[in-house]
């Protein structure tokens, strides 16, 4: 029986129907299309069975999925190496076009070099869009064409080059949904791709408080945040809708949309800071890296209220306060000597919004050896910022039960261990 010409939309980090670019443009294409989505097994590998991340890709692939069976089609769910995968594909349906987002960061890259490489031998046309983000990697850029690696003067460019084209245009494809191919796909359960469900949950978004939120997002005790985060990381949200409503609500609040893009933009121009200092002249620091003072760190049993507080949150929820973020991490680069990398591979581990470059343009922020970073010798004291944040204590009696009944001394001294952050970084900066 003769195959059926079709195009693909290869769902990534775009997990939602509506205002998505790539899908918009294959449900255009002549070709009727198939969704696809590939649990890709070099990363699943390296995830605890119960990883809640893996549950919320899960369940918003099932909405989409029933969203589809809605109008007769379905979502087609695959499971290994995507190379493996693709060629699979190619060999079950005469596939002539294949439609995604693109995806900055560097393993993401090379993936898709991989898989462009296999289409185009086998005489697929591929066709990439931007979808995650408003301005990508070359878009803003300093007059010679080089990147910014200063936040301020890349966002007075963003605010620039926002003005001549908004309101950014949406991608509705609601029209063209007739166009998704009439077939009928089994869905897998969770237990098939390999894992089970966690007991912590992506919390839906909610952006009624973002009018107030330049006075409250420093406080964690005012629940008050917007929890977009990971919906941004997974793409249930479109960032075009997004900006065009922050636009007119919250200037701080849109500045964070934008430092999410600034960072996305220094990890696409210089992916060494995976792994190393944005400046290279902190490769000298002596870190003390004490692996009991990093379980202390992980458990949150400093002794220092605010810092237990964000890790016992982290660890229960997958959430921290941004603010508390801030202190946890500068505490165990600054007061523990503890190099950022190994924040950062914690954070990754336990954070639901994990998003690569934010976390570790983030954690070199707090450390200051990133762009446009922290100065070396700005040390959060943790029972300063307690004091002006949660000076009730109540976001600490929150995720510290044992909080009024006696708490334990700081596992170091702040006064003692900001004079030895600042000698050892002194002695340490590359001249």
């Amino acid at each position: 029986m003769n195959k059926k010409e079709i195009s693909i939309f290869w769902f990534r980090r775009d997990l939602r129907l509506d205002d998505n670019v790539g899908l918009f443009n294959a449900l255009n294409s002549k070709f009727p299309v198939i969704s696809v989505f590939i649990f890709d097994e070099e990363i699943l590998e390296k995830l605890p069975k119960n990883d809640a991340r893996v549950g919320f890709i899960y369940d918003s692939l099932s909405d989409i999925n029933c969203k589809l069976q809605e109008i007769g089609s379905s979502l087609l769910i695959k499971k290994g190496k995507t190379k493996d995968v693709w060629q699979e594909l190619l060999q079950e349906f005469d596939i002539k076009k294949v439609f995604f987002n693109k995806d900055y960061e560097p393993y993401a890259i090379q993936r898709d070099l991989t898989i462009c490489e296999l289409l185009a031998q086998n005489k697929t046309d591929h066709f990439s869009f931007k979808d995650q983000v408003i301005f990508e990697e070359k878009e803003i850029t300093k007059a010679d064409g080089l990147p910014y690696t200063v936040y301020t003067p890349y966002k007075n460019k963003w605010l620039e080059k926002y003005k001549t084209i908004a309101p950014i245009p949406e991608y509705t494809s609601t029209d063209k949904f007739s166009n998704f191919k009439k077939i009928n796909f089994t869905f897998p359960t969770l237990g098939q791709i390999g894992f089970v469900e966690s007991v912590i949950k992506v919390i839906p978004h909610n952006l009624k408080n973002i009018a107030n939120y330049h006075e409250t997002r420093d406080f964690p005790a005012i629940d008050s945040t917007s929890y977009l985060s990971p919906h941004l990381r997974f793409g249930t949200v479109s960032i075009r809708k997004l900006v065009n409503w922050a636009v007119h609500k919250n200037d701080v609040f849109l500045s964070e949309l934008i430092w999410r893009e600034f960072f996305m933009q220094i990890l696409f121009s210089f992916p060494k800071v995976v792994t190393h200092n944005f400046k290279s002249a902190y490769d000298g620091i002596q870190w003390r890296n004490n692996e009991e003072d990093f379980q202390r760190w992980c458990s949150g049993t400093t002794g220092y209220p605010m810092v237990d507080a964000g890790m016992r949150q982290l660890n229960e929820t997958g959430y921290m306060h941004n603010r508390v973020r801030m202190v946890v991490a500068s505490f165990l680069c600054k007061h523990l000597l503890i190099q950022w990398q190994w924040g950062e591979a914690y954070f990754a581990e336990k954070l639901l919004d994990f998003e690569l470059s934010a976390n570790v343009g983030n954690w070199q922020w707090a450390a200051g050896t990133g762009c446009d970073a922290a100065p070396y010798f700005r040390v959060f004291n943790p029972e300063i910022q307690l004091k002006k944040f949660d000076e009730k204590g109540i976001y600490i009696r929150k995720w510290i039960s044992e909080f009024d009944l006696g708490y334990g001394k700081p596992m170091v001294e702040h006064a003692f261990a900001r004079d030895r952050a600042i000698a050892t970084y002194k002695t340490g900066i590359l001249k």
